[in-house]
């Protein structure tokens, strides 16, 4: 008896095959032949999930949102409620670093990611996704502003949303030098001047 395809797991298959050749070639690099050379798969069995490498390429970026929203969903803005000073730097940093590349996995889709919003400005296609992941984006973090009792949470969340988008570019491209643990710093000293100092607290030692 034949062996029964897992079609989804397939499609899955395809899309990581195309996390690797946009994290290592770029999108200019990716194609479906390519996809399905990556893949082990032939080109039909590409095709019957994508119909072009623009359907895939849209496809593999809201996976990428599909799993930081995932990641997102641990932290629940329960947990934010009372917080002050040191632990709701912890927490809400906690909640931000699932937004940056700071291990394999979220390399790989801060790459993907930002091949997609790139392609976006020419081609606007792409738009649509990219527009709403960043509704989402500002949504979790206002939310979780708010929760902290933050002033303007909308206008702290654009500039959180700012550095976010730095430390990012800086990471995944030669236009920057920062590892995980200045990374990590970075966030941090920005979040403690709104949670801490900016409350009228003193600088942590």
């Amino acid at each position: 008896m034949p062996a029964r395809i897992d079609l989804e797991q397939r499609r899955k298959d395809v899309i990581e095959a195309a996390f690797r050749l946009l994290t290592a070639e770029g999108i200019t690099g990716l194609s479906l032949r390519k996809v399905a050379a990556e893949s082990g798969l032939n080109i039909g069995s590409v095709r019957h999930y994508f119909d072009d490498h623009r359907n895939l390429l849209v496809a593999a970026v809201t996976e990428v949102g599909d799993r930081m929203g995932k990641r997102l969903t641990r932290y629940s803005a329960d947990t934010l409620v009372g917080l002050d000073g040191e632990p709701a730097v912890d927490a809400l940093q906690a909640l931000l670093e699932e937004l940056l590349p700071l291990d394999d996995e979220r390399r790989v889709e801060s790459i993907v990611l930002t091949e997609f919003i790139v392609a976006a400005r020419v081609n606007p296609i792409f738009r649509p996704v990219t527009e709403q992941m960043a509704v989402d984006m500002r949504q979790v973090i206002t939310h979780a502003l708010d929760v902290l009792d933050v002033p303007e949470p909308a206008e702290e969340a654009e500039r959180l949303i700012a550095i976010l988008g730095g430390l990012v570019l800086d990471a995944v491209t030669p236009h920057g030098s920062l590892d995980d643990e200045r990374i990590r710093r970075t966030l941090r000293a920005h979040l403690r001047s709104v949670l801490v100092t900016g409350r009228g607290g003193r600088p942590a030692v």
